[in-house]
């Protein structure tokens, strides 16, 4: 095939055919496509964007560039829970626990946090000894046996789109819906499980912060996995402020406990149940979504869901007396208070700012591969809706260093906006797709 053919087919708006798309992926990872062909092909795309059908093709494509692991062994159906990123995004904490505690089968490969969006593999390590590294057979055995295990990506699983987001990291053509869409979604087949529950963030401290380019990237996912065998349910939530009150590595994971003890702030407890129902109706254990937030909410209030995470970190080697005893998680050694300046409404909160702060904090990477300090973080105390008075707690900074302390507490201050009259919050569950909606 003539590449600069399928460039200028793709430029044209003409689509491409499967064999065309194999062409691309195969040729660009064995190395026989140049980047700067590459470049021009995802800028195309970046323009004229994809057709339903082409997106699924590029999606299997990357997924057949490498090892697809086979869950097979696991007994039950599989669903796996994917968010595209926020601040404070705490769920993955909270909700392997308690689907597993509900008789479904979560069998989670995640990330590392890069940016101001956190990671659910730095999370899992605030617990002592944590393994995020086992095998594929220990992955499986673990999840027979406690219906959860947590594992990190490797290099065997879909090379093509590590290779091919490198690639438009730098040629800006990072924000691509077919590009981004197939990306997620690439991982997630590869990933093996039988169904998905896609939390789709929209809002200033999401990824994709307009609702109508939220709404139709999670049109694109759910298409891609329907195309593809994999039963997938969208879900867009509200990230113009950050999710729960914690934002930092073990911060978060005291808040999940929390509310697998059946408290914790209310939002980031509604968004757990709202996932974790449509979970239980893909996995076969509840018939809808009423009765599967019933029952997590039984499971909930009865301990069920805290033994489960309890189990999961002892079996992958984490100290479980720090569940029960979350003060033994890392703690930093400065609690700073930040101040309301004035009186009246919260009006808005640079959510991505709040994300940049814990970052500052040593919360978060700036490349991958840096060293981050579990321990600190943020307390957001208040919120888009809230009366504040002066002199009120904004919110709480957690650091190990005096210097870094300071400039985060300014940083954040300067992400709160207010009103002299009361504002309306924006609802948290903004909308689902599903297939053929």
């Amino acid at each position: 095939m003539n590449f600069g053919e399928l460039i200028l087919k793709t430029r044209e708006g003409i689509g491409l055919s499967r064999e065309e798309i194999d062409y691309i992926i195969g040729g660009y990872v064995r190395g026989e496509i140049e980047d700067y062909h590459m470049a021009a092909w995802a800028m195309a795309v970046f323009f004229r964007g994809m057709g339903p059908q082409e997106v699924a093709w590029l999606t299997e494509s990357m997924v057949n560039s490498g090892r697809r692991v086979d869950l097979s062994g696991i007994r039950g159906i599989k669903v796996d829970k994917h968010s595209t990123g926020g601040v404070g995004d705490t769920t993955t904490l909270v909700l392997v626990p308690l689907v597993a505690a509900a008789g479904v089968p979560v069998a989670k490969i995640s990330g590392r946090g890069l940016g101001h969006t956190g990671g659910t593999l730095d999370k899992f390590e605030s617990f002592t000894g944590f393994r995020v590294g086992l095998g594929i057979d220990e992955f499986i055995a673990g999840v027979n046996r406690t219906k959860a295990a947590v594992i990190g990506q490797t290099a065997e699983l879909v090379p093509a789109d590590g290779k091919l987001y490198g690639l438009r990291d730098v040629t800006a053509t990072v924000d691509s819906i077919p590009l981004i869409a197939s990306s997620i979604m690439c991982k997630k087949i590869a990933a093996g499980a039988d169904a998905l529950v896609l939390d789709v963030k929209v809002g200033n401290g999401a990824f994709m912060g307009e609702p109508a380019k939220a709404r139709e990237l999670a049109r694109t996912m759910v298409s891609i996995g329907e195309n593809l065998g994999l039963s997938t349910i969208a879900v867009l939530t509200a990230m113009d402020r950050p999710l729960g009150q914690a934002v930092g590595n073990a911060l978060e994971v005291k808040e999940a406990i929390s509310v697998l003890q059946g408290g914790g702030p209310r939002d980031l407890k509604e968004l757990c149940l709202e996932l974790g129902s449509r979970m239980l109706v893909l996995g076969g254990e509840a018939g809808d979504l009423t009765s599967g937030r019933n029952r997590l909410e039984q499971l909930l209030a009865g301990g069920a869901a805290l033994a489960k995470l309890r189990e999961l970190v002892e079996n992958q080697e984490g100290d479980p007396r720090q569940v029960d005893q979350p003060e033994l998680l890392p703690t930093a050694g400065i609690q700073e208070i930040i101040p309301a300046p004035e009186s009246g409404w919260v009006g808005a909160i640079d959510t991505a700012g709040i994300g940049r702060a814990a970052q500052s904090l040593g919360a978060g990477r700036s490349k991958k591969g840096e060293s981050i300090d579990l321990a600190v973080g943020l307390e957001v105390l208040a919120k888009p809706g809230d009366r504040v008075e002066a002199g009120q707690p904004l919110a709480v900074v957690h650091a190990n260093d005096g210097g870094r302390a300071a400039s985060a507490k300014e940083a954040v201050l300067a992400c709160y906006t207010f009103s002299r009259t009361a504002v309306a919050p924006t609802p948290l569950i903004l909308g689902e797709v599903r297939a053929h909606l």
